[in-house]
């Protein structure tokens, strides 16, 4: 992968300066360090920062057609370029390169701005037609690469990523208040929002036009599920093994690379079989990457060795302590570029520091598999949920939940007054497509909860009806786990998990992710077969286990799901966390930015201090109050 940027000038009597673009290129160097490349005429100007992966000598961007009327800057990758660019070639296209950006410009001379149509892969294109006048930028289907931008007085600025349009400002940037409070309620702002003033994202499956006609948008792909007469009608087995051959395909098509691949672990069933994929069906050696915990109730080395062992895989790995987290929690925000909830993305960035220290550049992992087979907890947790809505007064629907949270005192009067005041909260709403999320949502939203008086004032939370805005005219006539998928799919993943503990955490090493689980095939075949056979009883990705079967251990198909996660406000019991507080969190540094309400702020961290800071509001609210003063000592004081 790559970082692209650039500017469309509306002052056609003044060339972009190619100073600017340079200061934007260097605000996203470590997104590709191997090469720099521009271009400039009296329209457009287009930087391009280039981490060297397909035909590393002749791959320098940005590259035109055979007669420069049209140039391209492109970051990610085409993993079906070769078939492409043969289909290409026996039509009399010829080519210069052996790279799949060449690939791209082929397909806008054949096909116009239907070329998007034939890519698989990931990516965040910026095509300049010269001829045209025409500026097209397009985001990746599902969102695992992104692409900002700002209209300015008529020109339009976009990159990679936000501190590359800072670059080329005037002006000091100010807080987007209605994305502020959507990142304390759904993890991350909801696109296209971000949580800077007047800088807005493309959404996934997206494509911007501006020409002479002004600016237009326009949804190219979503995720889309049948109607209840519509799913594929196959035998368990068969369905199984049309599942596992997609797979395959997908994560053969990603070890496509002129550069050593290799793939991250966790010990979880999703990353397990990717590595077992490459090992079985990849030609390639297999090479893993993994982290652990010195906090035992968050490891999970002992099923990574599992699988190590079962697999011989040549590995590396690294563990994680508390302190690691806060020395590189300013760093995490740097290139996250948004406050964050949770510090689940620091060990991942260091992870992709181990990766770079080994000289890789490209790893796969088991992303994506949870959203497309229905994978989390919150999907079991909604489907108890919505049959006690049915019969809200019912003690035995609500001890339903007790198979899904085994390590709940149930036999407490307390605990089953904690239970449905908490998970009997928005029955309401039960036929609403977020309903299942609402719970995650209400313990999310406590944050807001230190948020100032004068913030709570300029910021409205949105997120629910923005979010209905942007759901399909149809969902309410699909299943109401496929309702879930989606509103999963088009939130907490391409939002924060495939950005905020993805893209950003992996290219501030320099190291490329692919998802062969999000490869589109298979999530347009998976996103047909009935939910019943995703999740059987409250036996999740029931069907991907079956697909894998054969290649895992029993222990790993069997084992319960652990979500991923990190130590919260006990990173921050060291030295190095104790003098981030001081700085960050003192009533003066509270008070000076105006986010949060200084008494309240002063009670949390005398809490935290004490070692009674214990539950979801006070690590969410820790964490969200650090990570915004660091955001604003970053990007609004810098």
């Amino acid at each position: 992968m790559c970082g692209i940027a650039g500017i469309l000038n509306k002052n056609t009597n003044k060339n972009v300066s190619v100073d600017r673009l340079k200061s934007m290129a260097d605000a996203i160097r470590h997104r590709g360090p191997d090469d720099e490349g521009y271009y400039v005429d009296d329209y457009v100007g287009l930087a391009h920062v280039r981490l060297s992966i397909i035909d590393i000598e002749n791959g320098r961007q940005p590259i035109s057609n055979s007669d420069d009327t049209v140039w391209l800057i492109f970051n990610g990758e085409i993993f079906n370029y070769l078939e492409l660019r043969n289909e290409l070639l026996s039509q009399g296209y010829q080519f210069k390169t052996k790279t799949d950006t060449e690939v791209i410009v082929k397909l806008y001379e054949r096909d116009g701005l239907g070329f998007v149509e034939h890519l698989n892969g990931q990516f965040a294109i910026a095509l300049w037609d010269t001829v045209k006048k025409k500026l097209v930028l397009v985001r990746d289907r599902v969102g695992i690469l992104p692409l900002f931008y700002k209209v300015e007085n008529g020109s339009v600025f976009f990159a990679s990523e936000i501190k590359a349009i800072l670059k080329a400002m005037k002006s000091s940037p100010a807080m987007d208040m209605a994305g502020f409070n959507q990142t304390f309620y759904g993890w991350s702002p909801l696109p296209p929002n971000t949580v800077f003033e007047d800088v807005k994202q493309l959404l996934p499956g997206q494509m911007m036009v501006v020409d002479k006609n002004g600016m237009q948008l326009k949804r190219y792909w979503d995720w889309s599920y049948p109607e209840s007469d519509q799913y594929i009608d196959s035998s368990e087995d068969e369905i199984a093994d049309t599942v596992e051959q997609l797979l395959i395909d997908a994560t053969k098509l990603r070890l496509r690379s002129d550069v050593p691949v290799g793939a991250y672990l966790s010990g979880g069933l999703d990353s397990s079989a990717i590595v077992a994929m490459i090992q079985k069906y990849g030609n390639v050696k297999l090479r893993t990457f993994s982290i652990g915990f010195k906090d035992k109730g968050v490891d999970e080395t002992r099923y990574q060795n599992l699988l190590i062992e079962h697999l011989d895989s040549s590995h590396s790995s690294l563990t994680c302590h508390n302190e690691d987290i806060a020395l590189n929690f300013r760093n995490t925000i740097y290139h996250a570029e948004t406050p964050l909830v949770r510090t689940a993305p620091t060990p991942m960035y260091l992870l992709s520091g181990l990766v770079q220290k080994n000289k890789y550049k490209v790893v796969l992992t088991g992303e994506g598999a949870d959203e497309v087979f229905g994978g989390y907890d919150i999907f079991k947790e909604s489907k108890i949920r919505r049959f006690w809505s049915k019969n809200s007064h019912s003690v035995f629907r609500s001890l339903l939940l007790k198979r899904l949270y085994p390590y709940l005192d149930f036999t407490k009067h307390s605990s089953v007054s904690y239970l449905k005041h908490f998970f009997g909260s928005n029955f309401d709403k039960s036929e609403e497509p977020y309903f299942g999320h609402m719970t995650r949502w209400d313990t999310t939203s406590k944050c807001q909860d230190f948020l100032s008086e004068d913030i709570k004032r300029i910021g409205t939370n949105e997120y629910i009806e923005m979010l209905n805005q942007q759901l399909p005219k149809n969902i309410n006539k699909w299943h109401v786990f496929n309702q879930m998928q989606y509103v999963e799919a088009r939130g907490l993943m391409s939002g924060y998990l495939l950005s905020s503990q993805g893209d950003r955490m992996l290219m501030a090493h320099s190291i490329e992710g692919r998802f062969p689980f999000l490869d589109h095939n298979l999530i347009e075949y998976v996103n047909r077969i009935h939910p019943n056979q995703k999740m059987k009883v409250l036996n999740e990705k029931y069907i991907l286990k079956k697909a894998v079967a054969n290649l895992l251990p029993s222990v790993i198909r069997a084992r319960k799901k652990q979500p991923y996660r990190a130590p919260d406000i006990p990173a921050f019991d060291n030295l190095i966390g104790k003098e981030m507080i001081a700085s960050y969190m003192s009533g003066d540094a509270i008070k000076k930015n105006g986010y949060f309400e200084e008494k309240k702020v002063e009670m949390l961290v005398n809490k935290a201090h004490k070692g009674k800071a214990v539950g979801f509001k006070d690590n969410m609210g820790f964490v969200s109050i650090l990570s915004t003063q660091i955001w604003h000592d970053l990007f609004v004081n810098k």
